[in-house]
């Protein structure tokens, strides 16, 4: 007989309205996966857009949201009781399948909870950082002393490249709508920060940087950005893209001016990764990153939390990402 759990749900796509809360088939651990059970999961803007229609899961993936979790072992597949042990306090870097009360997880996608951590903060690491640290290392290619713009500096991504860049001896710059984003991003280590609504970001960029610009870009917004982008990056500079909350449609002679600088875009999701990938992502961020979640650590990390929400309030959740009114992550409760 099967076992059923509580789980987000949207019977079509549309707004977060359309969100609730139903009673599903509870996955089963396979080979390789272990199941846990969810005390927490964070929203990113993929769950915004695939409750929209516009991002589907990839093929075999749950087609429940959440993308990250944080919880206990339950249970052990065939080939993942080499690590893992039922009782462990795990967080989980997903392909989907979050936002319920339990979720089947390829071992190798998953990273120890660190002393002392709550699962609220913990459910905040997986998706953010593990994009955050492939968008600086493994796309990005970051180098210490290098310059690093960041858009969106206040979201959960931003907060944790920030941090990130730090500990890579790099220096961060960052983007937001709001002086109250701005200074948030500067008690994080920002070294400059630039206000895209009033100010221009690709001018005051190459003042902070003596008209050398940026090395790296980390561009979540696209379109809208695209020539102040390329004003203020650095010869031989990388801009990468990893979303489009500002429209992916050019109008322009991108293409010259990016020659001219001898510029990359690079392209980044880490959704759609193979499982190796991800293994290996989850692996160097586990040995280089993690211990410094420890408290007592010389050079400290922190997951940024915005706000907190019980599961069935999870369309309240969606709108104050939607709304952009979140500085970190905002994280979903589930019910024990």
């Amino acid at each position: 007989m099967e076992e059923k759990m509580l789980a987000a749900y949207f019977d079509a796509p549309g707004g977060p309205e359309n969100l609730y809360i139903k009673e599903v088939t509870r996955p089963v651990q396979k080979e390789g996966e272990v199941l846990v059970q969810v005390h927490g999961s964070a929203l990113n803007r993929a769950d915004l857009l695939q409750r929209r229609g516009r991002y589907a899961p990839p093929p075999g993936a749950s087609h429940i949201l959440g993308l990250e979790a944080s919880g206990t072992v339950v249970a052990l597949g065939t080939g993942a009781d080499g690590r893992w042990r039922i009782g462990d306090r795990v967080m989980a870097l997903l392909s989907g399948g979050g936002n319920a009360e339990y979720v089947a997880v390829p071992a190798c996608q998953l990273m120890p909870i660190p002393p002392g951590m709550s699962d609220t903060d913990a459910a905040a690491i997986p998706e953010a950082w593990l994009t955050a640290f492939q968008l600086l290392h493994f796309v990005g290619k970051v180098q210490k002393g290098e310059t690093v713009l960041i858009h969106a500096g206040a979201s959960g991504v931003g907060t944790a490249a920030i941090q990130l860049c730090r500990l890579a001896g790099a220096v961060p710059m960052v983007t937001a709508g709001s002086a109250e984003k701005l200074e948030i991003a500067k008690k994080l280590g920002a070294a400059a920060g630039f206000n895209y609504k009033e100010e221009d970001f690709g001018k005051k960029c190459l003042e902070a940087t003596n008209n050398v610009g940026a090395d790296i870009i980390l561009d979540c917004v696209g379109a809208t950005h695209w020539e102040k982008n390329l004003q203020c990056l650095n010869t031989d500079g990388r801009w990468v893209v990893y979303g489009l909350m500002g429209s992916g449609e050019v109008n322009g002679d991108l293409l010259a001016k990016l020659l001219w600088k001898r510029g990359s875009i690079l392209g980044s999701l880490l959704r759609s990764r193979s499982s190796k990938y991800k293994a290996e992502l989850v692996k160097t961020f586990t040995e280089h990153a993690l211990p410094h979640f420890t408290p007592g650590c010389l050079t400290p990390l922190q997951p940024i939390v915005d706000s907190v929400y019980p599961l069935h309030q999870i369309g309240d959740a969606h709108r104050r990402m939607e709304d952009n009114k979140n500085t970190g992550k905002i994280v979903l409760q589930i019910p024990l």
